[in-house]
């Protein structure tokens, strides 16, 4: 299958290497032409290390024109951060065509910011636009092209826009990722199922004085405290009761079930002990620019509380959680952030969302 990943981060570089190996047709995006020739003198190759050893992917073509990077890809796979979108969605669009599907892993809704990007330039016809709830990978680079995975996802609840091509669109990204893909619904539903705004906000505001206080600090390890769990289980219970609220049925992938030994959340059981016994994230988190305040606390919190309201139950802890770290940004994280009225949802109620969110009305 012809790929193309979008972006050279983490997430990026753990696609990009893992599809490789994998045996499809890979094309990689880099925005600056300069990455592009790093990429060119090591042989356009991605180092994958694993439990299971060293692994090298080449990649078809690595090239910093967006059009040439995407024109053919039967998938379009963006792991960047969701604060990319809006910056992201206009450029792409131009260059999209019928049949192709748009993944976002994970999306924060902006599977919709894509989908009415393309809208207005007339190139939605036919193209799908996913999200699911997690990254597929733990991973951090350990170098310009290379990257350790400690954990893949086993269980990527997907939902899709519009509704009508969910299921090509499903049985597209699962031959990326065989086995793991699942069927939650439109895409309101996909992004209920996020956990960025549910494990990090808790950890990084709770955490918020040894992270300023220590050169590093494992928040995953020694900041998974019974306190902050208490906390998490609390916000999650949120996340659920705000799916109840819009009609989505089970499964939730309860967070819970990543810390204990509960039925098989997004990740396999031993990921969060991998993730801990690795040690890649223990690092300086800045708390006005690290992607789990600015992403999944400033954006993820936002679209939950707003998604909340619509549906008039109340999440005083995502409530509080969102208030405190807008306040150590010095933002109201409801304007900057990505309530639905962002992505040209707002003021609409519970069942106009959804049929909105499915492609069943004009959004």
């Amino acid at each position: 299958m012809k790929i193309a990943v979008l972006g050279g981060g983490n997430g990026c570089m753990a696609a990009a290497g893992d599809f490789a190996i994998a045996g499809h047709d890979v094309r990689l995006w880099r925005r600056n032409p300069d990455d592009v020739a790093t990429h060119a003198e090591g042989g356009n190759i991605v180092t994958v290390r694993d439990a299971t050893g060293t692994h090298e992917g080449t990649l078809s073509l690595v090239t910093a024109d967006l059009g040439e990077a995407v024109t053919g890809a039967e998938l379009i796979l963006c792991p960047l951060p969701a604060h990319t979108h809006e910056d992201l969605a206009p450029k792409l669009a131009p260059h999209l065509s019928a049949g192709q599907v748009i993944f976002l892993p994970p999306g924060t809704l902006g599977s919709m910011i894509f989908a009415r990007a393309a809208e207005a330039a007339g190139t939605a016809q036919g193209v799908a636009f996913a999200e699911t709830g997690t990254l597929p990978w733990l991973v951090r680079k350990h170098g310009f092209a290379e990257v350790v995975i400690s954990t893949r996802a086993v269980r990527l609840p997907t939902g899709v826009y519009p509704l009508d091509l969910k299921d090509a669109a499903l049985k597209t990204i699962d031959q990326a990722f065989p086995g793991v893909i699942e069927d939650c619904g439109d895409v309101l539903s996909g992004a209920l199922m996020n956990a960025g705004p549910i494990i990090p906000p808790p950890l990084i505001i709770m955490n918020a004085g040894p992270l300023e206080h220590f050169d590093s600090w494992d928040i995953h390890n020694e900041g998974t405290q019974a306190s902050i769990r208490r906390t998490t289980d609390l916000l999650d219970a949120e996340r659920v009761a705000v799916r109840e609220a819009f009609g989505y049925g089970a499964p939730h992938f309860p967070l819970a079930d990543h810390y204990r030994d509960g039925e098989m959340w997004m990740y396999d059981r031993k990921s969060r002990a991998n993730l801990k016994d690795s040690g890649d994230w223990r690092e300086k988190i800045d708390l006005t620019a690290h992607r789990y305040m600015m992403e999944d606390t400033r954006l993820g919190l936002s679209l939950l509380v707003s998604m909340a309201d619509a549906a008039g139950i109340d999440v005083p802890v995502a409530r509080a959680l969102m208030t405190l770290g807008g306040a150590i940004n010095g933002e109201d994280f409801m304007v900057t952030g990505r309530p639905l009225s962002k992505v040209g949802l707002g003021g609409k109620n519970v069942e106009d969302l959804k049929a909105a969110c499915a492609g069943l009305v004009p959004a």
